[in-house]
């Protein structure tokens, strides 16, 4: 038999469970920082850089919603990994008016590759619709005072590894013909792009390597056994992790350091530490 009593009983449980899932998704798993560690395998790569270290960084998001002490203890964490090549794959600001006033102070911590540090911009890095070029060339402008070299649709070479950063495709800054390109054939080669979309844009034939990218978070919340339900991508299986693709073609999704709502479930905060190895 049911009893009142019961029923008490089970509400004041469940609405215990709720909250501390609420307190869960809200303070904990937000700031609960995944190091994941990886291969990557990348055909002639040159002999001084089997081994070497490459971490990826992806949508810190400095701004109103991510805090500045977590994102420096992320810095300083990668940091003491003593990286190779450190990589950001786009979004390091979410647009208020005061952004540069924010940004400066957190990234005089990020963390610099003993061979190279480089960046692209994402569609956050933009301001307000992403149509703000002006915003996106002080974000760049700041990075490269703190050592970051960004890229906008060229290349960088690292000891005999030709790294090609693509612009944001929201912001209408992509030029994948001019990139690829400057990018050439028949080299070791790796390519940033913030927006994992773009990998399914035409014009990737003679590109058969790694795609480095972020973006979607891997949707900030998935429920178990489940796809997350929101995607900023129009490819749905575009969510986190690696994914093969035509051509030869790899990429991996990162799940990024920060977040534009501070909610995160069964999606923690990622920082990606890749060996590099000779396919």
């Amino acid at each position: 038999m049911i009893t009142r009593r019961f029923l008490l009983q089970s509400a004041i449980a469940a609405a215990s469970a709720a909250a501390g899932t609420g307190l869960y998704t809200w303070q904990i798993e937000p700031h609960w920082l995944d190091v994941v560690r990886r291969t990557l395998p990348i055909p002639g790569l040159p002999d001084p850089l089997a081994g070497r270290t490459l971490v990826q960084l992806s949508d810190i998001h400095v701004g109103p919603q991510v805090d500045d002490d977590y994102v420096v203890r992320t810095f300083r964490r990668v940091s003491e990994l003593a990286p190779d090549i450190v990589v950001f794959t786009g979004d390091f600001i979410t647009y208020h008016p005061e952004y540069l006033d924010q940004l400066r102070p957190v990234y005089d911590s990020l963390p610099h590759g003993r061979l190279a540090t480089i960046g692209v911009l994402g569609n956050h890095d933009y301001g307000p619709g992403w149509r703000h070029p002006d915003i996106g060339a002080a974000v760049s402008g700041a990075l490269k005072e703190r050592g970051v070299t960004i890229l906008f649709n060229q290349t960088f070479e690292v000891a005999g590894l030709r790294i090609l950063g693509l612009g944001d495709m929201w912001a209408g800054q992509m030029d994948l013909e001019t990139g690829l390109a400057r990018l050439g054939t028949g080299v070791p080669a790796l390519v940033l792009s913030h927006n994992p979309d773009t990998v399914d844009q035409p014009g990737w034939e003679t590109y058969g390597g790694w795609i480095l990218s972020g973006h979607t978070h891997g949707g900030q919340c998935k429920p178990p056994f489940l796809p997350p339900p929101f995607l900023p991508v129009l490819n749905r299986r575009y969510t986190a992790g690696e994914f093969e693709l035509r051509g030869s073609r790899r990429l991996y999704i990162s799940r990024g350091v920060g977040h534009l709502t501070q909610v995160r479930f069964n999606v923690r905060p990622e920082v990606t530490v890749f060996q590099l190895q000779p396919a």
